[in-house]
């Protein structure tokens, strides 16, 4: 038969639309043409699967080869067709049966040895195949990532011989099963890869304000001199957040499968934890390209997002954060395409007090104007840091402090704490505080007689805007519910107060 139909994947934003691969041989002068919107690393495959196929054995016409990669108007990229297109070549010409080509769906870069390498989004694209009923075959470094979908049918291969034995009924594939992490449907986060809390000395008040954080999903700032532990508190946030569930864990997965660098499936269940550097641009954080990837905040689903010496960032890249903080989506238009991406991350950001960095310290080192310090902090927005919930200084640590052992709260302590109050969110509206809706505002966290007092005295001394507002509402109910309070109290309101240390300034 001089005409072979297979089944692969494509990538558009998180969807893994379906790819039929139609390949045609015919008289004529030898030629091969891929059609139907090919990248340049889709338009490479020519060569590698020239090779592939004579190493491996195999006969190459010498005639004229069409290869189309349908839907037309859907961009190709990736050398993940290498695969469909090497068998559709071997089915047109007769060299392997194929009546079986059609239960399956294909994906795999091909070397010139003719063996399998990994390729990128195989947790969407494995996803999309459970859907459509067929089993989905791809190199063996991927099986354990693809697998991660329970209804998938995975069948790694490591070579295009080992695919060609299986379809010939020689020595078929078999089928993986993964039982590393999270396949027993366990829901416990190690905790080991994240250095622990108790190695922090002081910043007692730090402290608390980022197990609230934790608690609640509450975006952070902290503001103090160098070298009082601001990096050091953020990365030990993900110690201390609650437990991934299994739809929580496949989104992050497939978010990091969407990346250059993949995921690693020993990361299962795991939150992740970014920190791009203040010289990233615009679109290394919310995602971009011809062929749009996700970007820092999106690789941060469900996890942590750390901006370090955030006033050093780009304004105009700082500006695209305001969004997604609020929707929790980011969607990138091109002019020929769009791509919507989840963003559902917990940011959190430090920053010097001044521009030398030292305004408030006990060594009165800071000599900058009250103008120098103005424009310092200006190059943050004020509708950027009323999207913060919790802006804290991170004094330096006094002396006494510093050269005593530590003797701190260990993360899985503080970590059982965030683990009932969180549980708490859930039973009572379904989500975490700072997800709520000013609907969902006015059902869960109305304050007490004594605390609505004190709102309004806030409000009125301290000008809240009506988001700032409603932060300090989200605070509150998450630092009553550590206190396993119904109610949200004047003391609870109290505190909530004290971490909008910008507005109080």
């Amino acid at each position: 038969m001089p005409l072979a139909i297979l089944y692969s994947r494509a990538i558009s934003g998180m969807e893994a639309p379906l790819v039929t691969v139609e390949v045609h041989i015919a008289n004529g002068l030898p030629s091969f043409t891929i059609v139907g919107l090919p990248e340049a690393e889709v338009k490479e495959s020519k060569d590698r699967v020239r090779a592939a196929l004579q190493n491996a054995q195999f006969e190459f016409p010498a005639r004229r080869i069409t290869v189309n990669l349908a839907p037309a108007d859907l961009p190709k990229e990736s050398g993940r067709f290498d695969l469909p297109i090497a068998l559709g070549i071997l089915a047109a010409t007769g060299q392997i049966p194929s009546d079986k080509l059609d239960k399956y769906e294909w994906a795999g870069e091909l070397a010139l040895t003719g063996e399998l390498r990994t390729i990128r989004g195989a947790l969407a694209m494995t996803y999309g195949a459970s859907r459509s009923g067929r089993s989905f075959v791809l190199p063996l470094q991927n099986a354990a990532e693809a697998a991660l979908v329970k209804e998938a049918v995975v069948y790694p291969a490591s070579s295009l011989l080992q695919i060609c034995a299986h379809l010939a009924n020689r020595e078929p594939l078999q089928f993986y099963t993964y039982g590393g992490a999270g396949a027993n449907g366990d829901t416990e986060t190690s905790t080991t890869q994240h250095p622990d809390m108790e190695e922090v000395k002081g910043q007692g008040r730090a402290k608390r304000a980022l197990e609230i954080a934790a608690a609640g999903g509450h975006s952070m700032l902290m503001i103090g001199p160098p070298g009082t532990g601001k990096s050091m508190l953020a990365a030990r946030l993900p110690g201390i957040l609650p437990s991934m569930t299994e739809d929580e864990a496949l989104e992050s997965a497939a978010m990091q499968s969407l990346s250059s660098g993949g995921f690693n499936v020993a990361n299962w269940k795991r939150r992740p934890y970014r920190s791009p550097h203040h010289t990233a641009s615009g679109v290394a954080l919310v995602g971009g390209g011809s062929n749009p990837r996700p970007g820092e905040i999106s690789l941060a689903m469900n996890g942590v997002l750390f901006l370090d010496e955030l006033p050093e960032f780009d304004r105009k890249v700082l500006e695209v954060l305001r969004e997604p903080l609020e929707s929790g989506r980011i969607t990138i238009s091109r002019a020929a395409r769009q791509a919507d991406f989840p963003a559902r991350f917990q940011l959190i950001a430090a920053m010097n007090p001044c521009l030398c960095g030292y305004l408030g310290h006990h060594s009165g080192r800071c000599r900058c104007t009250p103008d120098q310090i103005t424009r310092y902090r200006g190059k943050i927005s004020g509708p950027l840091l009323d999207r913060i919930d919790i802006q804290i200084e991170v004094p330096a640590v006094p002396e006494e402090d510093l050269m005593r052992q530590a003797q701190g709260e260990s993360s899985s302590r503080i970590r059982q704490r965030v683990e009932m109050a969180y549980h708490r969110q859930w039973e009572r509206q379904g989500k975490a505080n700072a997800r709520l809706t000013v609907k969902d505002m006015d059902k869960h966290c109305v304050p007490d007689a004594q605390g609505e007092n004190l709102l309004k005295q806030a409000i009125s001394r301290l000008n809240f805007s009506a988001r700032a507002y409603h932060r300090v509402l989200k605070v509150a109910r998450t630092i009553a519910d550590l206190a396993e309070s119904t109610s949200i109290s004047s003391l609870h309101i109290a505190e909530a107060v004290q971490y909008r240390k910008l507005d109080r300034n």
